[in-house]
């Protein structure tokens, strides 16, 4: 665990993430940024921007190149590890967890980009009651029981093998084409079926595949995107965006949001305007 309290945690690389880190930065607040292996990737494979202000039929990488330049200019390091959850303490402080560490800020920002359009039917209803993203922070509490991983990239083929040695039974449902290869022999594989629904009572009793119900204690789901709730279950969303206000505060004390995550239009500029305007209103509150 990285013992250092920073004051703004950045969740999220891309235009508003840069954008954030920079502008906090500069009003000298100390920041951790929290990225994947490639930030804004939608933006590299744009081959012409050609509405942000003052940089007409520019290409993206070359514009995504300068936004990095400008960041490491001011020596803001990028760490390439996904929050898998965030949660807070008695003290006000939050702590968000990666798989390779811990870290802990007094406020953050959220600029994960564009979300899941479609849940699966029970998702919502039943995250922390049997559904969760992350095998490394929940896996534990499903030792003995039967699960399901519904995986669309890599890390679910990775964590599959790791319930399986603490589950009973782990079922794999290969999502969006993903070869699910580096199975473990005892790990069920289900291949070419639509996942209908997440059903149970309090907490998730079974999921329903095609024409099969299994029986499951719990349903790890992983997605190149992220689900806002899937980092505070608080959240307030609309149609799963995060809700804001004018200063980009959440509902949630200490927690802002910016960019594609808080809603239409996915524009560039807007993502970049956002992220300076979520950093200030962080830095207004820790002022205060």
């Amino acid at each position: 665990m990285n013992k250092e309290i920073y004051d703004i945690a950045i969740i999220g690389c891309g235009p508003a993430g840069l954008s954030a880190a920079i502008n906090a930065s500069i009003r000298r607040k100390s920041i951790v940024l929290l990225g994947g292996e490639l930030c804004t990737p939608k933006l590299q494979k744009s081959p012409l921007v050609s509405n942000y202000l003052g940089l007409p039929e520019i290409d993206g990488r070359t514009l995504r190149d300068k936004f990095l330049r400008h960041t490491r200019s001011l020596d803001i390091p990028i760490l390439q590890e996904k929050v898998e959850s965030v949660d807070r303490s008695e003290g006000d402080i939050f702590s968000l967890q990666t798989k390779e560490s811990e870290y802990q800020a007094r406020t953050i920002i959220i600029t994960t980009g564009v979300t899941v359009a479609e849940l699966v039917e029970g998702e919502r209803e039943f995250i922390g009651k049997g559904v969760s993203y992350c095998a490394t922070c929940d896996g534990p509490l499903f030792a003995g029981q039967q699960v399901a991983v519904l995986a669309f990239t890599n890390e679910g083929i990775e964590d599959a093998n790791f319930l399986a040695d603490i589950c009973s039974k782990v079922y794999f449902i290969s999502g969006g084409g993903l070869v699910p290869n580096g199975l473990k022999e005892v790990v069920e594989v289900i291949e070419n079926q639509k996942v209908e629904a997440i059903t149970g009572n309090e907490f998730v009793s079974e999921i329903k595949i095609g024409d099969r119900a299994l029986a499951v204690n719990g349903v790890f789901i992983y997605r190149e995107t992220y689900m806002p709730a899937q980092l505070i279950s608080r959240l307030n969303l609309t149609d799963n965006h995060i809700n804001v206000d004018r200063l980009f505060q959440t509902n949630v004390k200490g927690v802002f949001a910016a960019g594609d995550c808080t809603g239409k239009p996915y524009q560039l500029a807007k993502a970049v305007g956002e992220g300076q305007v979520a950093a200030l209103s962080a830095v207004q509150y820790l002022d205060h």
